[in-house]
C-alpha cells in the first residue's frame, strides 16, 4: 500500500521536501569538491611554475649576452611556450604605469618625460598565473619631478 502524498510523489508528507533539501546539499557538494579540486590543481600548477622561475631568469640573461641562438633558442622557445600553455604569464614592462601590486621598485628616477609613476627599466621579469602573483617584477620607476 502505497502512500499518497498531497504532492503527487506517492511520498510521505514532507518526504518529498525532504528528498529536495538532500538533493540540493550533494549538488552543493559535488559543486563545493569540483572547486576544491580546481583550486588544489591551481595550486600545484602555480608551485611547479614558481620553480622554474630560476631557468626563465637564467634564459633572460643568456638571451641579453646574445647567446640564445640556434638549437638554444629553439629549446628556449619551446620551453617559454609550454609554460604559457600552463598559464604562466610575465609581468613587467617599459611604459607600463607603476603598480605596487605588481612591481617591486628597486630603483627610482625623476623625469619631465612621465606624468605618474612609470616602469622605466625591468631588472627582472615578474609572472603571474591566472590571477595569482608568483612573483612581482623588480623595476626602476620614474616620476615626475
Amino acid at each position: 500500500m502505497a502512500h499518497a502524498g498531497g504532492d503527487g510523489t506517492g511520498l510521505p508528507p514532507g518526504a518529498a521536501e525532504d528528498l529536495r533539501r538532500l538533493k540540493a546539499e550533494y549538488d552543493n557538494y559535488r559543486r563545493r569538491v569540483r572547486r576544491d579540486r580546481l583550486a588544489v590543481r591551481e595550486i600545484a600548477v602555480a608551485n611547479v611554475l614558481a620553480r622554474m622561475l630560476p631557468v626563465l631568469d637564467a634564459l633572460d640573461r643568456a638571451r641579453a649576452a646574445g647567446e640564445v641562438v640556434d638549437g638554444f633558442g629553439a629549446v628556449a622557445e619551446l620551453l617559454e611556450g609550454e609554460l604559457a600553455a600552463l598559464g604562466l604569464e610575465s609581468v613587467g614592462a617599459v611604459g607600463d604605469a607603476f603598480d605596487p601590486v605588481l612591481h617591486l621598485a628597486i630603483g627610482y628616477t625623476r623625469s619631465a618625460a612621465v606624468d605618474a609613476p612609470v616602469c622605466v627599466e625591468i631588472v627582472r621579469t615578474g609572472y603571474r598565473v591566472g590571477d595569482q602573483l608568483i612573483r612581482p617584477a623588480e623595476v626602476v620607476v620614474a616620476e615626475p619631478p
